[in-house]
Protein backbone atom coordinates (compact mmCIF):
# COMPACT_ATOMS: atom_id res chain seq x y z
CA UNK A 1 0.00 0.00 0.00
CA UNK A 2 1.14 3.50 -0.84
CA UNK A 3 0.24 6.73 0.95
CA UNK A 4 0.15 10.33 -0.20
CA UNK A 5 -0.81 13.78 1.01
CA UNK A 6 -2.24 16.24 -1.48
CA UNK A 7 -2.72 19.97 -0.97
CA UNK A 8 -5.24 21.36 -3.44
CA UNK A 9 -5.07 25.11 -4.11
CA UNK A 10 -7.64 27.28 -5.87
CA UNK A 11 -11.38 27.74 -5.43
CA UNK A 12 -11.86 24.45 -3.60
CA UNK A 13 -13.97 25.30 -0.55
CA UNK A 14 -17.72 25.78 -0.65
CA UNK A 15 -18.00 23.95 -3.99
CA UNK A 16 -18.49 20.33 -2.86
CA UNK A 17 -14.82 19.46 -3.25
CA UNK A 18 -14.56 17.23 -0.16
CA UNK A 19 -17.61 15.23 -1.23
CA UNK A 20 -16.13 14.94 -4.72
CA UNK A 21 -12.95 13.55 -3.15
CA UNK A 22 -14.91 11.16 -0.94
CA UNK A 23 -16.78 9.72 -3.93
CA UNK A 24 -13.59 9.41 -6.00
CA UNK A 25 -11.63 7.86 -3.12
CA UNK A 26 -14.37 5.33 -2.37
CA UNK A 27 -14.74 4.44 -6.05
CA UNK A 28 -10.97 3.86 -6.29
CA UNK A 29 -10.91 1.69 -3.15
CA UNK A 30 -8.82 4.15 -1.16
CA UNK A 31 -8.97 5.02 2.50
CA UNK A 32 -8.26 8.48 3.81
CA UNK A 33 -9.64 11.87 4.64
CA UNK A 34 -10.31 15.20 2.94
CA UNK A 35 -10.57 18.38 5.00
CA UNK A 36 -10.72 22.13 4.55
CA UNK A 37 -7.75 24.14 5.77
CA UNK A 38 -8.02 27.64 7.27
CA UNK A 39 -6.11 29.16 4.31
CA UNK A 40 -8.76 28.04 1.78
CA UNK A 41 -6.96 24.92 0.53
CA UNK A 42 -8.17 21.33 0.82
CA UNK A 43 -5.89 18.67 2.31
CA UNK A 44 -6.34 15.08 1.14
CA UNK A 45 -4.54 12.18 2.81
CA UNK A 46 -5.04 8.81 1.16
CA UNK A 47 -3.80 5.22 1.19
CA UNK A 48 -4.15 2.45 -1.35
CA UNK A 49 -2.62 0.95 -4.48
CA UNK A 50 -0.17 3.28 -6.26
CA UNK A 51 -2.25 3.30 -9.45
CA UNK A 52 -5.36 4.33 -7.52
CA UNK A 53 -3.44 7.20 -5.89
CA UNK A 54 -2.30 8.33 -9.34
CA UNK A 55 -5.92 8.30 -10.52
CA UNK A 56 -7.00 10.24 -7.42
CA UNK A 57 -4.37 12.87 -8.21
CA UNK A 58 -5.81 13.22 -11.73
CA UNK A 59 -9.30 13.59 -10.22
CA UNK A 60 -8.06 16.24 -7.78
CA UNK A 61 -6.53 18.25 -10.62
CA UNK A 62 -9.90 18.18 -12.40
CA UNK A 63 -12.13 18.80 -9.36
CA UNK A 64 -15.90 19.18 -9.38
CA UNK A 65 -17.46 21.50 -11.96
CA UNK A 66 -17.93 24.42 -9.52
CA UNK A 67 -14.27 24.40 -8.47
CA UNK A 68 -11.16 25.93 -9.97
CA UNK A 69 -8.02 23.96 -9.17
CA UNK A 70 -4.90 26.07 -9.58
CA UNK A 71 -2.31 23.65 -8.26
CA UNK A 72 -1.98 20.28 -6.51
CA UNK A 73 1.03 19.49 -4.33
CA UNK A 74 1.79 15.84 -3.61
CA UNK A 75 4.03 14.57 -0.82
CA UNK A 76 4.70 11.34 1.04
CA UNK A 77 2.62 10.52 4.09
CA UNK A 78 4.24 8.78 7.09
CA UNK A 79 2.89 5.31 7.87
CA UNK A 80 2.70 6.27 11.55
CA UNK A 81 -0.18 8.64 10.83
CA UNK A 82 -3.56 6.95 11.36
CA UNK A 83 -6.02 7.04 8.47
CA UNK A 84 -9.63 5.82 8.59
CA UNK A 85 -10.55 2.49 6.96
CA UNK A 86 -12.78 4.17 4.40
CA UNK A 87 -12.84 7.68 2.94
CA UNK A 88 -14.06 10.47 5.23
CA UNK A 89 -14.50 14.20 5.08
CA UNK A 90 -13.43 16.34 7.97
Amino acid sequence: MARARFLVHGVVQGVGFRWFVRRAGSRLGLSGVARNLPNGDVEVMAEGPPGALDELERELRRGPSASRVDHVEKSELPHELHLPNDFETG
